[in-house]
């Protein structure tokens, strides 16, 4: 495992860019695991500066999210459908056929939760997977647990979750209590993991992953302990404290 701490979060989000822009260089029909929230919003930013300035080329590149609510559309604009519309692909010159975003309006979830697996495995498996945390250690959906799924399916949030969550949403009461996320699984079949964590409330769970160097269901980061090619990029209140 490797840790590249920076000054802030703007020169993690140009280290974190720089990885996925070189390797998209190296093999232009690569396949990304990417995620939403706050943290990667940067990288991707650097992504489409890379595409404007220095002609990136995304036209092969597929593409497979981590999760999404049950119940909003694509539209919604709280989903992560319309999150990674409106921060990346609508900015570059990705083949739409190659986006794949759970559907959290899917009739069969359970049916559809094995089809997603199956569509990562017939592009070839993911190449470099992008990875946020969160505060209780959760990464995608796979939040702290007596057990944990090893492939796609729907779970319920927490309310640690939830409450985090509600600043994308009007209310509260407005965030959806399942999700859609790939399972411990899925993300470990990755070639190569990115993981970015920012700001102060990021400390504690950084420093308890590298800290205590073992694996529990009770953190489900931890399992990056036992995969080959793992970077963690933080900015130093991240890892500092």
């Amino acid at each position: 495992m490797k840790i590249l701490v920076e000054k802030d979060y703007e020169a993690m989000s140009k280290v974190a860019g720089k990885i996925f822009i070189e390797s998209i260089e190296r093999k232009p029909d690569i396949v990304l695991g990417l995620a939403t929230g706050s943290t990667p919003i940067g990288m991707y930013k650097e992504m489409i500066r890379a595409h404007r300035e220095e002609g990136l080329d995304f036209s092969k590149v597929k593409t497979f999210n981590l999760d999404e609510y049950v119940g909003l559309s694509p539209e919604h604009p709280s989903s992560y459908n319309y999150f990674m519309n409106n921060e990346l692909f609508r900015y570059i010159n990705i083949d739409k056929k190659n986006i794949h975003l759970p559907d959290g309006k899917a009739k069969n979830i359970e049916e559809y939760c094995k089809r997603y697996d199956d569509m990562i495995s017939k592009a070839g498996g993911i190449d470099i997977q992008l990875l946020g945390i969160g505060e209780n250690g959760h990464i995608a959906f796979n939040e702290p647990d007596e057990a944990l799924s090893i492939g796609t399916s729907v779970i319920k949030l927490t309310q640690n979750t939830i409450e985090v969550n509600s600043r994308f949403f009007n209310s509260i009461e407005e965030v959806p209590k399942t999700a859609i996320t790939v399972g411990i699984g899925t993300i470990l079949k990755a070639k190569k993991i990115v993981l970015l964590a920012s700001g102060i409330k990021k400390a504690p769970v950084i420093k308890k992953l590298l800290k205590d160097n073992k694996v529990t269901t009770q953190l489900p980061v931890s399992f990056l302990l036992l995969h080959p090619d793992v970077t963690i990029i933080v900015d130093e209140e991240a890892y500092n404290g």
